[in-house]
C-alpha cells in the first residue's frame, strides 16, 4: 500500500467495523483497526452465534421431551449437561471468530490491528492506550466508529449489588437454574427465557407493559400464549422496585408481589459503547449515548462515520454490516445510502417472530389508507402436516393500489419466509401479484401466497395447492 493512500482509523472489530475495514481496503485505503477487547465484537462472541446455539440445543431438548407426534414417537425428558453444551458452543464460537475475523485481519496487508482503547484528540487524531502498555497516536484522514453496545443496567435499587445475569453471562452459565426471573420483554429476553425454560428452568418473565410492546399487539399476544403452553409465567404491567441477593437467592420486589429465584436475568435493552471515545470534544452528537448519523452514515463531524449498535440505527448485525460497508464507500468519496424501509427483524423463539416493512399502526401514522388480512395457520398446509397451527401471518397493504406495505409472522421458520416478503416490498409488489406467484407446496413461505390471496378470496375453499 502507498503511504499516500487514504488512511482510515476503524474503532471496533465487530460486524460494522469489519465490514467498513474490508470495504475501505477493497477501495484502496490503508486501515488501522483498533480493538480494546476480543476481536469479533458482540455477534460472534457473545450474541448471535452463542445465543442461536443455546436456542437450538434447547429446541432439541424440548422435542425429545414433547412434540406433536408423541402418540407415535416415544418421548422422555432429556438429561441436560450444560457444561458440555457450553464447551460445544464455545468451540464453534472460537472457530468462527478465527475463520471470519482473526485470520482475515492477520493476513490482510492493508489492515494494521492495534489492541487498546481509542480516544479522539481532535477530528484527525486518536490516542490509543495500548493493552500491552504505553500509548500510540494515530493520525487519520477518515475515522469509522463501530464500537457496538453492551447490556443496559436499569435503575432498579439494589440491582447493581447483586450478581445478576446479562445476556452475555447467561450464555456461558454452566448450570441450569431451577428458578429464573427474566426482566425484559424484547427479543433477547424472550429468546433466552424460552431457551432456559426448555433446558429445565422454571421461568417468570416481567414485562413493564406487555411482550414485544414495539410490535403489532397480536404478536405479543401470540407469544404470551406460546409461553403459557410451555409453562413460562408472564407478568404484564410489572416493574421491579428493588432487587436483593442473599443466601444464594434473588429477591425481586414488584408491584405484582415479591418473587424469588436462583438466578435473575436482566435483558432490558442495550447501552452504546461510546462514553470513552471523547466524542464531545470533537463535536460528534449523541442521544443517550447513541451516535447520530445521516443518510450516508456520517456523524455531525465531517470525515467521521459510524454504524451499528453504537448509533441510532436498529440493532441487528446485518444492519451494522450493511452500514459499515456503505460508510466505507462514502469515506472513499462515494454516495451510498442505507435503505431500511424493508428491514427484516427476526426473533428466534418457537414459534419464531419475523417482521418486515410497516405495521398496520405505522402505516396509518404515515397517512396510508390501509387494508389488512390475517391468515391463521390452520390454512397453511405445512403447518397442518406439522401438527402445529399456533400463530399467524399478517399482511398490510395500501387499500387503493394493493401495494404491500408490511408483513408480520408468528410461525415456525418465520425467519426463513420473511426474506421473500422483503423482496416483495423492495420490488413494490401488490398482494395480487404475490398471490399469483408460484410458491413451492408444503413450505411455510407458501403462507405468504395464501395470505395475499385472502384479500380477494376465501382460501379455505381452495384445493390444497390451488394457484
Amino acid at each position: 500500500m502507498s503511504d499516500n493512500s487514504l488512511h482510515i482509523a476503524v474503532i471496533g472489530s465487530g460486524g460494522a467495523a469489519m465490514a467498513a475495514a474490508l470495504k475501505a481496503a477493497e477501495r484502496g485505503a490503508r486501515i488501522t483497526l483498533i480493538e480494546r477487547g476480543t476481536i469479533g465484537g458482540t455477534c460472534v462472541n457473545t450474541g448471535c452465534v452463542p445465543s442461536k446455539i443455546t436456542i437450538r440445543a434447547a429446541h432439541i431438548a424440548h422435542l425429545r421431551k414433547e412434540s406433536s407426534f408423541d402418540e407415535g414417537v416415544s418421548a422422555q425428558p432429556p438429561v441436560v449437561d450444560r457444561v458440555k453444551l457450553i464447551r460445544q458452543q464455545q468451540a464453534r464460537v472460537e472457530e468462527l471468530r478465527n475463520n471470519k475475523y482473526e485470520s482475515i485481519l492477520h493476513d490482510h496487508t492493508a489492515i494494521t490491528v492495534l489492541k487498546g482503547d481509542a480516544r479522539f484528540v481532535d477530528a484527525h487524531n486518536l490516542t490509543v492506550r495500548l493493552n500491552d502498555g504505553g500509548e500510540q497516536t494515530v493520525h487519520f484522514d477518515r475515522a469509522f466508529i463501530g464500537t457496538g453496545a453492551r447490556p443496559a443496567e436499569p435503575p432498579i435499587p439494589g440491582l447493581a449489588d447483586t450478581p445478576y445475569l446479562t445476556s452475555t453471562s447467561a450464555l456461558v452459565l454452566d448450570t441450569v437454574p431451577e428458578r429464573l426471573i427474566v426482566i425484559g420483554a424484547g427479543f433477547v429476553a424472550l429468546e433466552l427465557a424460552q431457551a432456559f425454560a426448555r433446558l429445565g428452568s422454571e421461568v417468570t418473565v416481567l414485562a413493564r407493559s406487555r411482550l414485544l410492546s414495539s410490535e403489532d399487539p397480536a404478536i405479543g399476544d401470540a407469544m404470551e400464549a406460546a409461553f403459557k403452553r410451555e409453562g413460562i409465567k408472564v407478568l404484564r404491567q410489572t416493574q421491579a422496585s428493588r432487587a436483593d441477593y442473599s443466601d444464594n437467592e434473588f429477591t425481586v420486589h414488584t408491584n405484582a408481589g415479591t418473587l424469588r429465584a436462583d438466578q435473575l436475568l436482566v435483558a432490558a435493552g442495550r447501552t452504546p459503547n461510546t462514553e470513552a471515545l471523547n466524542l464531545e470534544r470533537i463535536g460528534v452528537e449523541t442521544s443517550n449515548g447513541a451516535i447520530q448519523v445521516d443518510g450516508q452514515l456520517q456523524t455531525t463531524v465531517p470525515g467521521v462515520y459510524a454504524a451499528g449498535d453504537c448509533t441510532d440505527q436498529p440493532q441487528f448485525v446485518y444492519v451494522a454490516a450493511a452500514g459499515g460497508s456503505r460508510a466505507a464507500i462514502n469515506m472513499a468519496g462515494g454516495g451510498a445510502t442505507l435503505d431500511l424501509s424493508a428491514m427484516p427483524g427476526v426473533m428466534f423463539t418457537d414459534p419464531q417472530v419475523a417482521t418486515a416493512g410497516l405495521t398496520e399502526a405505522e402505516s396509518l401514522e404515515q397517512g396510508f389508507n390501509v387494508d389488512t388480512r390475517v391468515l391463521e395457520l390452520e390454512n397453511v398446509p405445512r403447518a397442518l402436516v406439522n401438527f402445529d397451527t399456533h400463530g399467524f401471518i399478517k399482511m398490510v397493504a395500501e387499500r387503493d393500489s394493493g401495494c404491500l406495505l408490511g408483513v408480520q409472522a408468528v410461525t415456525a421458520e418465520a425467519g426463513e419466509l420473511i426474506q421473500t416478503a422483503v423482496m416483495a416490498l423492495r420490488s413494490g409488489m401488490t398482494v395480487q401479484e404475490i398471490g399469483d406467484e408460484l410458491f413451492p407446496y408444503l413450505t411455510m413461505v407458501e403462507g405468504l401466497k395464501l395470505c395475499a390471496q385472502t384479500f380477494t378470496k376465501d382460501v379455505s375453499q381452495l384445493s390444497c395447492c390451488a394457484g
